[in-house]
């Protein structure tokens, strides 16, 4: 029977999955091997025209390299990847080697179908202090970082010139002043833009909750209670009736958007929410360099912000792989190779590996090499690593959406939304 993406994370099929022998030396992966470094791995993520391509190099260079060795490529879409890559595992036919995000490692790591990939040799050892954590489910290393990434507000310098406003600085501002700086700019730069993008996503309200002793997750279950999301509830309130913010319609429109429609890059937004490994491609799709910027404090000093590196992406193997130390063979290459770095370059994110950073930063674009040093620089703010989500808790940012937008758009008060978000995502949880 083949299963969804949902049914597989869910179901008590994937736990008498688990429970029959997902283990590293099982057998019925999708890959093959034998002695003497011959193997046949399948290598599957999700992809996108320049990922696809730079993926395709790298891999024939390895196999040029390592003739015994064959790798057949399984690319896809981000949303049809995931049920895909769920039914293949429900089915023992997962691929050797999966591009993992950290929505689902837990969901996939606790549930035995990840390699331990420390236990075959996976090297770490010069990784920027801060990305490797997050690759580790119940103590075992089951994902590499493949990228280092970093939660950031994207800022368009031509939008301050039209309202005639500085840019200002990201080391002092709190998330009243922030509020603030937005409300003017929606009032000055005219055209129906507005000051900032709204952020009605988990990210910046992780480092809200971070900034104030919480956090999104423990290890037990949610990190925060109710009373902790009241707050925030109420200051996207204030940015929504100072006009920081846009109309709740247009928030919700604005949601749906793909990166290259959304208001920043159309230019109908001064300020935006953004992953750090997606600045290039904002870059290109608003035909304009944005200024990177630290998200806000709620003490106004930057070593308040309880930052954080997330893995843009991870390199996992599966538990029935036929040959594991082939598969982690080919991670430490991805990740630790100077060959594959020059191939690659930044695409997943800046490299983990110090050295490998070093080495290709000459071939750096100007927007890559940015973020690269914007990565560097925040190091004195970094305040440990947050868990993956629990099982269940990939769903955390839609129901906070779905809760938010109740608020902002007068259907429930900060109070009732907060309980009821919280509820649904305890109920979610599977720990």
């Amino acid at each position: 029977m083949a299963l969804n993406r949902r049914q597989f994370l869910t179901s008590g099929l994937a736990v008498a999955a688990a429970g029959m022998g997902l283990s590293a030396c099982g057998g019925g992966s999708s890959g093959g091997g034998g002695s003497n470094g011959t193997a046949n791995l399948q290598f599957a993520y999700w992809s996108n025209p320049v990922r696809t391509k730079n993926t395709t190099e790298a891999i024939a260079a390895y196999m040029k390299a390592n003739p015994k060795v064959k790798i057949t490529a399984q690319p896809g879409e981000f949303a049809s990847y995931w049920d895909k890559l769920a039914t293949q595992t429900a089915g023992n036919k997962a691929p050797d080697i999966i591009q993992m995000d950290m929505a689902y490692i837990s969901e996939y790591g606790k549930r035995h179908a990840l390699l331990d990939l420390e236990k075959y040799g996976a090297d770490t050892s010069k990784f920027v202090e801060g990305s490797v954590d997050s690759g580790k489910i119940d103590g075992k290393l089951v994902g590499v970082n493949a990228g280092i990434n970093t939660p950031t507000l994207l800022a368009n310098p031509k939008v301050f010139e039209q309202a005639k406003m500085e840019i200002p600085d990201d080391k002092t501002w709190t998330w009243d002043s922030l509020r603030d700086v937005s409300a003017e700019l929606s009032a000055k730069a005219g055209s129906g833009i507005v000051g900032m993008s709204p952020f009605v996503n988990e990210v910046f309200f992780e480092a809200y909750l971070r900034q104030h002793g919480k956090d999104l997750f423990t290890p037990n279950g949610l990190g925060f209670e109710d009373s902790d999301v009241v707050p925030w509830f109420d200051l996207m309130l204030s940015y929504l009736h100072s006009k920081a913010f846009p109309s709740p319609s247009a928030i919700t429109e604005e949601a749906n958007k793909t990166l290259d429609q959304s208001a920043l890059a159309t230019g109908k937004a001064a300020m935006q929410m953004q992953w750090s490994n997606q600045v290039e491609a904002m870059n290109k799709a608003a035909g304009t360099q944005m200024k990177v910027l630290r998200y806000p404090s709620t003490t106004g000093k930057a070593t308040d912000r309880k930052a954080w590196y997330k893995a843009s992406m991870l390199w996992s193997a599966s538990s029935r792989t036929k040959s594991p130390e082939e598969a982690v063979k080919l991670i430490n290459w991805w990740v630790n190779s100077p060959e594959c770095a020059n191939i690659n370059l930044a695409e997943r994110g800046v490299p983990a590996n110090t050295e490998i950073l070093t080495a290709i930063q000459p071939k750096l674009s100007a927007d890559q090499a940015a973020v690269a040093k914007f990565i560097l620089d925040i190091k004195p703010e970094l305040s440990g690593t947050p868990i993956a989500p629990l099982p269940g808790g990939g769903k955390l940012n839609n129901i906070l959406q779905r809760y938010q937008s109740d608020v902002l758009f007068g259907r429930s008060s900060s109070a009732e939304a907060a309980k009821k978000f919280v509820d649904e995502a305890k109920s979610n949880l599977k720990v």
